[in-house]
This record gives C-alpha cells, structure tokens and sequence, in this order.
C-alpha cells in the first residue's frame, strides 16, 4: 500500500478513523442510556481543579504581563518628562550638574525594576504554566481512552450474550478489552499522581511571585528615594509628608528647589533692632527707602530686594502707629502700596483671634529665643496682630504655625519671626 504521507499508511489512517467512529457511537449510546458509563467522581474533581488552576494561572500571567507593559509605558512617559525638563533648564541654573546625574540614574533604576520583574517573576510563572499544555493532553487522551475502554467492554459483553457464539470474536475482544483497560489505567494512574501535586504547587508559586513582586517594588521606590532625596519633599512639624517620589515628581521637584535656590539665593540675615519710629511720617519713609537703596543686604540678590520691595505689602501700623498719625492709614504714598489690614476678632471658627494675613517661608530658621517660631521651608504661618503695636520689634512679626492652628485650635504655640524669612501669600 502507497503511503499517504510521512509515517501514515492507508491502514493507519483507516484504523483512526474507525476508532473515532467507535468513540463516536459510544458516546451518543451513553447520551442515551443504552450503555452505561464508567465514572470516576475523585479523578473528576482533580480534572476541575486543574482547569481551575490552569485559568487563575493564566489570569496572573496577563495581569503580570499587563502590569510589566505598563510599567514600560511609565518608563518611556518619565523618560520624555525628564528630557522636557532638561531640555528647559537653561545651563547656567544653579543644580545643572544634579539634575542630570537625577535623569541618568532614574532611567537606569526604571531600567533595572522592568528587566527584575520579567527575570525574577514572569520568567519564573511562565515556566510553571508550561506544563499545563501536556497535562491538558494527557487528560484528553484518558478520556479518549476511557470511552475505547468502555466500548472494548460494551463489545465483548454483547459477544458473550449472543446466541451465536464465535470463540475466535470473543477471543479477540477479549484480547483487545485487556490492551484497552491496560492503557486506560496507566494513563489514569500517572495522572492520579501528579494532579494532587501540580494543585498544591500553585500556592508556592503564587507566593514567590508576588513576594518577588513586592520585593523589587520596594526595592525600586527606596532607591528611587535615594536618588530623589536632593528634591525631597519637606516634611513639617505636624504633617508628613512620603518620603518616596515618583521619579516623575522628584524631577519637577528638583526644578522648582534648584530655581527658588538660584533666585532667592541664600538664607537673609537676621532683622536689625527695632527703631525708634520718627515723628515725621515722610522722614521716616524717606529714611526707610534711603536705607533699602544705600545699603543692601550683601547676602541677597539685588533683583530679589528689588522684586520684595515693589511686589511686598507694607501694613500701615507698621509705618505710622495709629495712636501718632491716625489720619495717615488711609491713604496711600507714591511708590508704595499699603493694605488695610482686617484684624479678627475670633469669630471665624477656622480662623485664629487676631489674623492679619498669611505667609510662606522661603528660608529656614532656627529660633534662638523662647518666644521665637521655628520655620522650616514651605511652612504656612498665620501673622497675628500685637496686642501693643509699639513693643513690636521692626522686621519682624507674630504668628502662629497653620497647621498647628487647624490640628489643635490653640495659639499658645504662637511666637515672633523675622519678615524677611518669608513671604505673603
């Protein structure tokens, strides 16, 4: 007989068919119940975990995969954010040099957390769902060869209660039953062996990945820390803030640090004793505006002085106490701009008794008496009105934190700073 192709005969193909047949006629005579049905309730119950733990195996290993790809996207979105940042930062800004040693090390941290997750913990899942294909087949080729079973045993019962006898056909399917029940219980034996095994492995594995998951997420988020601790966010007394940034963040973080560095340049000097007031009200603005243009401070930036000196707001108290010149408040100076401050009086709940206005500080102090406030940068500080306008010393003013205001309602933790430490909101 010519071959129909490599390693099929003719006969090969024909016994094939007929055996598909036979399974074919078994089954809808089982559907019927014309033939019983061998059934295995504990092999059955293995089958449906293993189909249980094929399809969560499969959804982990999507999910992963899903999770990696975004991570890349967030890596190629930081990336460009990074570029756009440097590409903006002009190359004789203070930090220069820091920002780009913060954009190389970022990408390399990126890097190396996308190529640990799919080494350390997709590599070793997809080893693990490898094996449920040829296990997947051998349960099929069981159920194959259970239905044969069945059928070599229908057959050989049917020749037994003829009428006619053929020892030669008994014989036979007899011989062909005991190869069938032979194959059937090696196959199910093995997989009576290993399904109990490949069920409780899943849990495992399951843990390993996701430990190996969480592992590397912490591992990349301290680094990046780390690398993002020039551009930390500062933490205040009352309000925490995490110390871990997204790369992202810390990048925009350390722009915004760097250029207020390079603009405000360093910390101010501590505010002189206060003065006398003078008796004549143009004298004394005279004398103040004289003294801002003559003598600088030698550690500010003259653009800066400039800039606090035309965008800043001169309270009119300050200038001319009401018990001397009360008519002088209304109005207002050329070059100058006064605000008419609203002092409260406590009836706003959210508001402190005596609030003037708002203030930021742009710079760190420490306080060097009892009844000074400590500030640290980006501190939001509520300024208070004195009870006795001429025992408050010139340049500085009294207030109490926001944040302590709002936890506790409480101005007993009110104390003085200077002004020039800070800045109104």
């Amino acid at each position: 007989m010519a071959e129909l192709g490599k390693g099929v005969t003719a006969g090969k193909l024909a016994l094939n068919v007929q055996k598909r047949l036979n399974r074919a006629q078994e089954k809808v005579l089982q559907k019927l119940g014309k033939a019983d049905e061998t059934r295995d309730s504990a092999f059955e119950e293995l089958v449906a975990n293993f189909n249980k733990q094929m399809t969560e195996g499969s959804k982990v290993q999507r999910d992963l995969k899903a999770y990696l790809a975004a991570v890349k996207a967030m890596h190629e979105a930081s990336r460009r954010l990074q570029d756009c940042l440097a590409d903006m930062y002009e190359p004789d800004w203070f930090g220069k040099e820091e920002l780009d040693a913060l954009v190389e090390d970022t990408d390399t941290l990126w890097l190396d957390y996308h190529q640990n997750l799919t080494d350390k913990s997709l590599l070793g899942l997809d080893t693990y769902l490898a094996q449920f294909p040829e296990i997947k087949a051998r349960v099929a080729k069981r159920e194959r060869k259970l239905v044969d079973f069945d059928s070599a045993r229908h057959h050989f019962a049917s020749l037994q209660k003829g009428k006619k006898k053929d020892d030669a056909k008994i014989a036979k399917a007899e011989e062909e039953l005991g190869r069938a029940q032979r194959i059937f219980e090696e196959l199910n034996v093995e997989l009576q062996d290993e399904l109990p095994v490949l069920w409780d492995s899943r849990v495992g594995v399951y843990v390993g990945t996701f430990q190996s998951l969480a592992g590397h997420q912490e591992k990349f988020h301290r680094e990046m820390s780390k690398v993002s601790e020039p551009a930390a966010l500062h933490q205040s007394d009352d309000v925490s803030v995490p110390n871990c940034i997204c790369v992202h963040a810390a990048a925009m973080a350390a722009f915004f640090h760097l250029v207020a560095l390079q603009k405000l340049g360093p910390p101010p000097s501590r505010p002189p004793p206060r003065l006398s007031p003078s008796p004549d009200p143009k004298q004394q603005i005279a004398a103040l505006l004289e003294d801002e243009a003559a003598a600088p401070d030698s550690d500010s930036d003259p653009t800066s002085i400039t800039q606090q000196s035309l965008t800043g707001s001169v309270s009119c108290s300050e200038l001319f106490p009401p018990s001397c010149f009360p008519e002088v408040c209304p109005s207002v100076m050329p070059g100058l701009f006064f605000l008419q401050s609203s002092v409260t009086n406590g009836a706003d709940a959210d508001l402190p008794p005596g609030f003037l206005y708002k203030v930021k500080a742009v710079h760190e102090y420490t306080a060097t008496d009892n009844d000074e406030l400590e500030l640290k940068v980006g501190d939001a500080v509520l300024v208070l009105a004195v009870d006795n306008p001429e025992e408050q010393d010139d340049g500085w003013l009294l207030g109490v934190k926001e944040s302590h205001w709002f936890l506790k309602k409480d101005i007993s933790a009110k104390g003085v700073f200077p002004e020039n430490f800070t800045q109104k909101v």
